[in-house]
Formats: structure tokens, sequence, C-alpha cells
């Protein structure tokens, strides 16, 4: 429908999914120092690996994002949707922005991870891969050190933990409109069709000129679902019979009218998978107001 909203299937996937491709993230873990054969002379100290971000103090490592933003081009390309290396290494910052957000609060809500927990997580990696060589490779493609990979599989799972608990907190029911438009895409057009609405005509009828399928019929939303700020605006203020004026929005020009409301629909699984995704999408710009990002 027209006014759906539109789910950004690419963050949503992301953010959502936390599969095995989002473990290819952060890493605080440092290479481990191979001590010397005398307590003379001092070994040497390792050179800290070059980090591409830190989020409040955590960081992923260069070699691994690399590895990430490539990953994402060859997904896109496989999609058909073909992406520059500028756009696909903004996507891979803010999902790997979002997953240390998520896991840190996660942590700090007391959800902890413990060693024959992981180590299950990794043995159903290992066999989804197709045996340990698979996954060893599969680390060595993404620069991960053993540790360095559990580290990033935990935060994954800790990711996942606190994604659950924050959609899990969306109702499934909320305040619902039916909703029917008339769309144009001649502003004067639209304005006379406005007259003959204020004259009396019957909406049904002028909807059917205007979408002879559905007449205009984009059933019951709630708040949030909708593309367009100012046509969820007028939807939500209007009386039950009543239609707007005409609305410009960039698709076209939108006439609504309001055939029903319930203050408690149950919403469809669109529409809940939808609010979701934006509560999920609101809880990370507002941690990331207060949080300590750097990026290289």
């Amino acid at each position: 429908m027209i006014l759906q909203r539109r789910h950004n299937f690419i963050w949503i996937f992301l953010i959502l999914a936390l599969g095995l491709t989002s473990c290819a993230s952060t890493s605080t873990v440092q290479p481990a120092i191979t001590p010397s054969a005398t307590s003379t002379p001092q070994p040497p100290t390792a050179t800290p690996e070059p980090m591409a971000l830190t989020v409040n103090g955590e960081g992923v490592t260069l070699v691994e994002f690399n590895a990430d933003v490539a990953d994402y081009i060859n997904a896109q390309a496989a999609l058909g949707t073909p992406v520059d290396s500028t756009t696909a290494t903004s996507a891979v910052i803010d999902d790997l922005v979002a997953q240390m957000l998520l896991a840190q609060a996660a942590r700090a809500e007391g959800f902890t991870l413990n060693d024959a927990a992981l180590q299950a997580r990794i043995d159903s990696l290992t066999q989804q891969l197709g045996g340990a060589d698979a996954l060893e490779a599969w680390k060595t493609s993404h620069g991960y050190s053993d540790p360095a990979f559990q580290y990033a599989l935990k935060r994954a799972v800790e990711s996942a933990w606190m994604r659950d608990k924050i959609i899990s907190s969306v109702p499934v029911t909320a305040e619902q409109v039916h909703l029917q438009q008339i769309l144009l895409y001649n502003e004067d057009t639209a304005r006379s069709f406005l007259l003959q609405l204020n004259g009396g005509s019957n909406f049904d009828d002028l909807a059917l000129k205007g979408d002879p399928v559905t007449r205009g019929d984009l059933g019951w939303v709630p708040r949030g679902y909708l593309l367009n700020k100012d046509i969820e605006d007028a939807a939500f203020n209007l009386a039950v019979g009543e239609h707007s004026d005409v609305i410009a929005t960039d698709i076209g020009f939108h006439i609504l009218r309001i055939l029903a409301r319930d203050p408690a629909r149950p919403l469809s699984p669109d529409a809940l998978l939808s609010l979701q995704a934006l509560a999920l999408k609101n809880w990370v710009a507002e941690q990331r107001q207060s949080a300590v990002i750097v990026t290289q």
C-alpha cells in the first residue's frame, strides 16, 4: 500500500537478524605477547591493532571492519542493489555502533553468557558452516584470532538479548484507524475532487476513479506505520466519516477519509514488525546521543 511504511530491510536485517555475519565486529582483546625465554631483556610491547571505531571505549579493529564492509558490498551486489564503498562504510558503522550499544545495555541490565553457553554457540556455528575447517577459514578471512572471535560472538548474543527485550515491550494492540484515500498526481485535479466532496459528492465514487482496484482502501493503520507524518497527523485528527483537505507528498496529492476507529485493535503481523523496528531504531538513536563514538 502506498502509505504504509516502507521498511528499511537492510537496516532491519543488520540490526534485527544479528546472525553469523554480525559477529564480525568489535574486539578489545589485544594480541597475545609471547614471553621471552629468560627474564631479561624484557619482551617488546605488542603494537596495538588499529581500530576503525570505538563506542564508549569498546573498539572494532580495522581488519575486521574492512572485512565487514567487503561482506556488505558483496551481499548488496548479490541482491542486485550494488553500493559504493562510502555507502557500505556508513551502513556498517551504523550496524556496529548499534550492536555495541545493545550489548553494553544488556550487560548493564545483568545479562551474562557463561562459557558453556558460548561454546554451545560456537559448536552450532561450526556445524552450520560445515565443520571446524570452514569456521577457521571464515575467521581468518575476517581477521579474527580465537579470543577475538569469541568476544565478538559473545557481544552478538548480548546484542540479540537486548534487542529482544526492546521489541517485546511493543504492545500488540494500538489505536488504529481504517483509512481510505483518493490519490491523484495533479494538484488541480485534486482540488477539483475536493470541491466535489465539499459539495456532497460520494467519496467512494471519486476514490474509484483514483484507484479502480481497491477504491483507495488502506486498511487499518496504527501511529508510526504510515510513510508520511503529515498523512498520519491528518488521519488521526479526523473524525469517522470526515475527509481531509488536499495533502501534498512526494508521491502525489492525497485526500483522506476515516472509515472507522478502534482505540485498542490488535496489530497485524506486518504492523507489529514495523513498530518493533521503529522502537529499536528509536532506542539506538537515543543511546547514540549520549554515547562516545570515535571513528577513524
